[in-house]
């Protein structure tokens, strides 16, 4: 009974967590720029996750509750292969860091071009670079990729050989943001702009963040494996119960 009743709200956890991911990007208004954007766009991610963990929530609760050994069966089978998946990724993206970093270059790339097509994917780059203090995947002269900031002749863009106001060095007595700081920054001489914008690049700044967080980030992939562990032995602990209960009923 014990083992149901944390299996249960573990259940209704996951059934929170998933109706909230649902939920936070407005999936619904915003699905139908999905289709259209050649980037990336967060709304995707949300989308799967907010499925996978409502999936997963409606078949350990419901499993749990009407000791069905079907759902339980399937939710701690998920856990397990996601619990596989993340260890093979993890692997994986260890032995082949250039491969990795290599995608993820050209993942940022491709993202640069698509800058100004998606308020959600401008969000996410502008966070990325203001967290990070960085600007374009291996500096500035990246946002020529996009046509809004490219520094063609050609271009008649306000924001012609420029970058978003993301890579701007923040002014401390400044109280509001100055969208247009980063207009013909790269018109001027390179000395000139690490007074005025981030030079190094967010894979090189992603790359030196690593080192120097590496305990934070192994104790979060440590934390989060030790919860599906738990979640697999409470699945397997109560499919076991369900199980002893019905073959003792048999006889």
């Amino acid at each position: 009974m014990r083992f149901r009743v944390t299996f249960q709200l573990a259940g209704v956890a996951f059934l929170a967590a998933g109706l909230w991911a649902w939920s936070e990007k407005g999936v619904l208004s915003d699905i139908t720029n999905v289709t259209r954007l050649h980037g990336f766009d967060p709304v995707v991610l949300v989308l799967i996750v907010g499925v996978v963990m409502f999936t997963l929530g409606f078949a350990g609760c419901v499993g749990a509750l009407r000791e069905n050994i079907c759902l339980l069966k399937f939710f701690c089978g998920t856990i397990v292969f996601i619990f596989l998946l993340e260890l093979t990724v993890a692997v994986l993206a260890f032995l082949f860091q250039d491969w990795v970093r290599e995608k993820f270059k050209e993942f940022f790339e491709i993202n640069i071009k698509s800058y100004r097509d998606d308020i959600d994917l401008q969000n996410l780059i502008d966070s990325l670079q203001k967290i990070n203090h960085c600007c374009g995947a291996q500096g500035p002269e990246d946002w020529d990729l996009n046509i809004y900031f490219n520094c063609s002749s050609e271009s008649k863009s306000r924001e012609k050989c420029g970058v978003p106001f993301s890579c701007c060095v923040p002014d401390p007595a400044q109280k509001v943001v100055n969208t247009q700081c980063g207009y013909d920054i790269r018109m001027q001489s390179k000395n000139k702009w690490d007074n005025l914008i981030f030079t190094k690049g967010c894979i090189p700044a992603l790359e030196a963040w690593l080192p120097r967080n590496i305990y934070i980030v192994a104790g979060v992939f440590i934390a989060i494996s030790l919860l599906q562990i738990f979640g697999i032995f409470l699945a397997r602990t109560l499919i076991s119960d369900i199980e002893a209960v019905k073959a003792g009923n048999n006889f």
